[in-house]
């Protein structure tokens, strides 16, 4: 009995997917979804070439140190790195002097008050305080934005799909609307304050272009610093921002892996080797 009920419970369990399956199928079918604007003019990220990709990918020093340079001088008026150190930057080659210099060059407001003037209270930054925020709070940052709040940074790069391509191509993405756009969408033009970018997803966001011009920013190698070259270096800086451990946890898997192959091969040779005897019984019986 038990049996014939879990069979006829079964049963309309499927049935009920099959309906369901149909039914949405026809509603597909008969009223395909509207077509916009987001969905026919988004582009996808283009591909970016990091030595950090793949899973033997390590980060490349030089090429750090360049992105932060790029974040410090351009996407730092804006941006914050709340869950960066200073003393992090140990970790793209600055040296214990370079990192207290870098420090330096931020100031962290105090929650205590300067009882002469009754502005709030600042102090240097030490090598063990994160990166401050750039605004004092959440109203001055949208005073100063048009009523946007820049995104912390921090994690950037794993919050997108693609990270590290995703921000070079916004980054060098801004251009004027396409006039087929706003023939089929006329209603989608970009609004005063805002820029159109079809890297971001509703094409339209209130940061202006940050890098706009080839030698911006001057780097401390000698590399020439081109709008491209400059979205690729902050890239791969914020690429290491979101995943400092990368190059350990590659080097843990590329042991694992070879840990595992040693240990199949073993045990293959070890069941060789006990089966061996039982194998000839089972032959010359």
């Amino acid at each position: 009995m038990v049996r014939i009920i879990g069979f006829f419970v079964g049963l309309g369990f499927c049935l009920v997917l099959a309906i369901a399956f149909f039914t949405g199928a026809y509603n597909h079918i008969t009223n395909p979804p509207a077509e916009t604007a987001e969905k026919e003019f988004h582009l996808h990220p283009k591909p970016l070439a990091l030595e950090s990709n793949g899973p033997f990918g390590k980060y490349d020093r030089a090429q750090l140190q360049r992105g932060f340079q790029v974040f410090k001088e351009v996407c730092s008026a804006c941006h914050s790195l709340k869950y960066v150190a200073f003393r992090d930057l140990r970790d793209l080659g600055y040296s214990e002097a370079e990192v207290k210099a870098i420090a330096d060059q931020w100031v962290i407001q105090q929650p205590s008050v300067n009882p002469d003037t009754g502005e709030p209270s600042t102090r240097k930054s030490l090598p063990a305080d994160r990166f401050p925020a750039p605004f004092a709070n959440e109203v001055a940052a949208r005073a100063a934005n048009n009523n946007a709040v820049p995104p912390d940074l921090s994690l950037m790069a794993k919050a997108r799909e693609n990270g590290p391509a995703y921000i070079h191509s916004l980054l060098t993405g801004y251009r004027d609307q396409p006039a087929e756009l706003l023939k089929k969408f006329p209603a989608t033009k970009t609004p005063e304050g805002l820029h159109y970018n079809p890297y971001f997803p509703n094409l339209n966001l209130a940061m202006p272009p940050p890098l706009v011009s080839d030698g911006q920013v001057t780097y401390a190698d000698g590399t020439k610093a081109t709008v491209d070259q400059m979205s690729t270096d902050v890239s791969a800086f914020l690429a290491w921002t979101a995943e400092p451990k990368l190059e350990r946890r590659h080097a843990i898997g590329v042991a694992a892996f070879v840990f595992l192959l040693v240990f199949s091969v073993l045990t293959y040779m070890a069941y060789q080797n006990i089966w061996a005897s039982k194998k000839r019984e089972l032959a010359n019986a």
